[in-house]
């Protein structure tokens, strides 16, 4: 389905009844990567997946979609669909919009799962990073896409989950060089949310993989430490929802029914 917001058209999905469950993929990413666990959910509640801008369905809305701009195209979204309570779940990037949106608008959320996210911004060194991947983008948005994915994964699993590498990488293809950019410089100028993790307005959990490529593990670790922060580690890389697809679903059963 789609909704048009700021004459930019949005496509989301809504499956089941009930208490309501917000998913949000990452970066490259698209809606459809919740399939497994939005079909596992939606038995016992209403889950909306959402195309973040540039992602997937949804069109772009401009050269930077910082993580407030998402965050209030995903509010626009669910105001549209009359719902005003509901637990986020942000992948990497989509938990950058989720602890952006939670920032926004607090009394609209009953809790907060970052899989694979981190509430602080980027250093002076990922900034670099993200300017050099904006480069490449630039040059060949293809070749960058093709050599980004695979790198996401542990070592191990880079070889064991080939089909799901090469159909994400098939999808991400599909943007625009303009939609990559503009996320990558969304994220680079995100702002430290680390502050949610001390208000104790909602729960939160935050899901870690302990070879993920793209997070500083002891970072993690330290921005929870004396907060009330759930946190679940797996031995895996920056994809739990694919390498560890269903410690991944339990825990989130298991997150919800503590909201809830």
């Amino acid at each position: 389905m789609y909704f048009l917001h700021k004459k930019t058209n949005v496509y989301y999905t809504s499956l089941g009844k009930g208490k309501v469950i917000v998913l949000l993929h990452g970066f490259l990413e698209n809606s459809t990567m919740w399939e497994g666990i939005a079909n596992s959910l939606s038995k016992k509640y209403r889950v909306i997946c959402i195309d973040l801008l540039g992602h997937g369905k949804t069109e772009n809305h401009g050269y930077i979609h910082t993580m407030e701009d998402q965050a209030n195209m995903v509010k626009a979204v669910l105001t549209y669909l009359h719902l005003r309570k509901y637990i986020l779940v942000g992948h990497s990037m989509g938990g950058y919009v989720s602890l952006a949106f939670a920032h926004l608008y607090p009394k609209n959320v009953k809790g907060l799962c970052l899989m694979n996210s981190t509430a602080l911004p980027d250093t002076k060194e990922k900034k670099q990073n993200r300017n050099r991947a904006i480069e490449a983008v630039k040059q060949n948005h293809k070749t960058f896409v093709k050599i980004a994915i695979p790198m996401l994964f542990s070592k191990e699993n880079s070889k064991i989950f080939t089909s799901e590498i090469q159909q994400i990488t098939k999808d991400a293809l599909k943007m625009s060089p303009q939609g990559i950019v503009a996320s990558l410089e969304g994220m680079k100028i995100r702002k430290n949310y680390t502050s949610l993790y001390k208000n104790n307005l909602f729960p939160i959990q935050l899901i870690i993989g302990k070879q993920d490529p793209a997070l500083d593990y002891a970072s993690l670790i330290k921005q929870t430490k004396n907060t009330k922060v759930n946190v679940i580690e797996f031995p895996d890389g920056h994809m739990s929802y694919i390498e560890n697809r269903k410690e991944v679903t339990a825990s989130l059963i298991s997150f919800i029914k503590r909201c809830y």
